[in-house]
């Protein structure tokens, strides 16, 4: 039993982004988003749990990535496509967001055989990616009248981001990760850069929330500094 129970947190990952979807085309981005939260726990914990049980297995790190290519691929892509087709019907630019969906199906399939991302990430995450997506749906969703959904809602601002992104997550570009355990070791720089960004995100929290504004706009926030700070700290990847 102890070696199913990584893969069975795992599934849980994949159900709640299968829910994400159905919710996302029914046109709660809302409900969404909370499921693609859910999936990123469960993300998290199915390693955790391998760890702690000793249950590494090659089907789990396959299983790991075909739940992710849904949560954290197409889920992100089909919430910024119906995002974009809400306030611009009828144009083929609001497909331009699965170009996510394919940067991410590549990037997952290069993480598994890639060995230099053992202590970093080469590329962007795909749950950041995915969440900085969920969030930004879910908060046009939320605040219709805000200028970030005014922004949203012309017809070259989803589908440039949805670009932009979908190369980050293929890129050679080094990006931090809060990954620890034995033989991984920060430097001074990375440790740095970890603080800072985890004292922006918090203060990131009362600022939203003393402003009044809803709540989806912190983890979008977070995953645009996150972004930020390893493109300012850009460094030559190792080889």
């Amino acid at each position: 039993m102890r070696k199913h129970i990584p893969n069975t947190i795992t599934l849980m990952n994949l159900l709640c982004g299968s829910l994400g979807v159905i919710f996302t085309l029914k046109g709660q981005p809302q409900t969404a988003f909370l499921l693609m939260l859910g999936a990123s726990v469960f993300d998290w914990c199915d390693g955790l749990a391998a760890r702690l049980l000793g249950a590494y297995s090659d089907i789990g790190k396959e299983l790991d990535s075909l739940c992710d290519m849904v949560s954290f691929g197409l889920l992100p892509a089909l919430m910024l496509c119906c995002a974009m087709a809400a306030s611009n019907p009828c144009t083929v630019l609001s497909y331009v967001p699965l170009f996510i969906a394919l940067m991410s199906a590549l990037r997952l399939a290069k993480f598994n055989i890639d060995e230099r991302q053992h202590e970093s990430f080469l590329g962007l995450p795909t749950p950041a990616c995915a969440i900085l997506c969920g969030a930004l749906a879910s908060f046009i969703d939320a605040a219709p009248e805000s200028w970030l959904a005014g922004l949203a809602s012309s017809y070259w601002f989803i589908p440039v981001l949805s670009l932009c992104l979908g190369l980050l997550l293929v890129s050679e570009i080094p990006m931090f990760s809060f990954k620890f355990g034995k033989g991984i070791k920060a430097d001074k720089v990375t440790t740095i850069t970890r603080i800072v960004f985890l004292s922006l995100s918090v203060l990131s929290v009362p600022a939203v929330l003393l402003a009044g504004l809803h709540w989806t706009l912190i983890p979008l926030l977070v995953f645009v500094l996150y972004i930020l700070i390893n493109l300012v700290t850009l460094k030559k990847p190792a080889r």
